[in-house]
């Protein structure tokens, strides 16, 4: 097996013999210094990211935050121009404690409650998407010209993404959004212009999540240009759902390129007038961060050599979950040849803790080395649990040669800290 494909890693990566930098900064004084295992992010690649984003798109557009949330990428995304999209009260909060004004917050969820919408509403969220009828029943209580709310509608236009069955949303068998083809959709709009100080912009629509093709959004442009012709809206967000290349034998879609067939679609079906939004998440941190693991023992047996590290599935669930399949190397010898094959294994109780299970790594790769699963940045640490009391990992930026801690590691005090005598 070649050594690792530099596409797969950050856009700053450097590899040397006996070394891998990124951001300017050695991964071996990384895993040194804060310990394993650790989430490493490129902030040069994260602003690029965020950058081609809010170029490609109108202002409105947003950072899912769901892939990946701190207070520092809150922050970094809003300097770049993006509005920070949340899905529930804690990442609300959250974004709100990062410093970031409530206007570029974009409030989502298939079942908000009445504190979040009360909080939402009263500090003034840039928008509110609204699910269901349950909340436009909410919103009937709580909005009132004195107290009022821009909003986005999610529909569901019943196109299937070519993607994994557990994240495609945009069909109609989904917990998300109302239906067009039902009338659904429909009756929402009516409803939601009948309330007194709420403004409703346009529609929203998310086909799915990892999605490699584009044909998919196009096809869902032209079923929401013949949904809202008559309607007097001014914003289409087609959502999220570009898809990243996590093996070397995929190839990811270009935001830019994304953006530009969306743009010509929405034209093509007479939508040019309205202010074009997504919010991608996965697109614009996966990349940035891979993750670092020390080698804790190795087993071999009569099929295959098991190498276990010191996380897993606490801090990498999408193996689990999806079958996602990741490449690995060993950051001390980065250009040798991947000779050595192995399953690549948590340290959980769990038969299915697999992070890979077909990992390629250099033959003098051994207990006490460092290994990398490189496009981590996306759904790690944000789905991260303490499965097993296993502390969730720290997470450092990295810049111009210098690295700054932005997550710490938790401990077994924090772990406690819940336990009630």
């Amino acid at each position: 097996m070649q050594p690792i494909s530099t596409t797969l890693l950050a856009d700053t990566a450097t590899l040397t013999s006996d070394d891998t930098f990124i951001g300017g900064v050695s991964l071996r004084e990384l895993a040194a210094t804060y310990g394993t295992p650790l989430f490493v992010y490129d902030e040069a690649t994260l602003r690029a990211r965020c950058r081609s984003v809010a170029s490609s798109f109108d202002d409105g557009v947003a950072f899912a935050s769901k892939s990946f949330l701190c207070g520092a990428m809150a922050r970094l995304a809003v300097e770049e121009g993006l509005c920070i999209d949340v899905a529930t009260g804690g990442e609300l909060d959250l974004v709100l404690r990062s410093g970031v004004p409530a206007s570029r917050v974009i409030l989502h969820g298939n079942n908000k409650s009445r504190d979040e919408l009360v909080r939402a509403l009263s500090v003034g969220v840039h928008r509110i998407v609204v699910d269901n009828f349950d909340e436009i029943a909410l919103l009937r209580e709580l909005v009132s010209p004195e107290q009022p709310v821009n909003c986005l509608v999610r529909v569901t236009p019943g196109v299937e993404a070519h993607t994994h069955e557990f994240v495609r949303t945009g069909h109609e068998d989904t917990k998300f959004g109302f239906a067009v083809a039902s009338g659904a959709a429909r009756r929402a709009i009516t409803a939601l212009q009948a309330i007194p100080g709420l403004t409703l912009h346009g529609v929203h629509a998310h086909i799915g999540s990892q999605i490699f093709g584009t044909e998919g959004f196009v096809e869902a442009i032209g079923i929401l240009a013949e949904f809202i012709a008559g309607d007097d809206f001014d914003e289409l967000c087609i959502g999220g759902g570009l898809g990243v290349a996590y093996v070397a034998e995929e190839q990811a879609i270009p935001i830019e390129e994304w953006a530009t067939t969306v743009r010509t679609a929405v034209q093509a079906a007479g939508l040019g007038d309205l202010k074009l939004l997504a919010e991608p998440g996965r697109a614009i941190v996966a990349q940035a961060a891979l993750t670092l693991y020390a080698v804790g023992a190795i087993k071999p047996v009569t099929q295959r050599t098991y190498m276990a590290v010191d996380g897993g599935m606490s801090d990498n669930p999408r193996p689990v979950l999806y079958g996602s399949g990741y490449e690995s190397f060993d950051i001390s010898q980065p250009l040798a040849e991947r000779t050595q094959p192995v399953r690549l294994v948590g340290k959980h109780c769990e038969s299915g803790d697999v992070l890979i299970d077909e990992a390629w790594l250099p033959a003098s790769t051994a207990v006490g080395s460092i290994v990398a699963t490189p496009v981590t940045g996306a759904y790690g640490y944000s789905m991260a649990s303490t499965y097993n009391r296993v502390p969730r990992p720290a997470v450092v930026f990295v810049a111009d040669g210098q690295a700054r801690l932005v997550l710490r590691r938790e401990t077994f005090d924090d772990l406690a800290n819940l336990e009630v005598q």
